[in-house]
């Protein structure tokens, strides 16, 4: 659970960017907006994949780049 304390003297926008950026880091939002609509096993399946494909092109870009 996503939890954000406004000290005193802070302002409600500020804390109001602070609780959409926890939100985005622990992909509450992204999670919930794919849990609106059904999605085929052979579609998530297809999906996993080219996710596994590109992180695994983004950690190897990542590894050339440290040298």
């Amino acid at each position: 659970m996503v939890k954000v304390v406004v000290r005193e003297g802070q302002r409600i926008e500020d804390a109001l960017r602070l609780f959409k950026k926890k939100c985005q880091k622990h992909r509450i939002i992204q999670d919930y907006k794919k849990s609106l609509r059904f999605e085929k096993r052979s579609d998530k399946r297809r999906r996993e994949r080219e996710e596994g494909k590109r992180k695994a092109r983004r950690d190897q870009r990542r590894e050339t780049e440290k040298f």
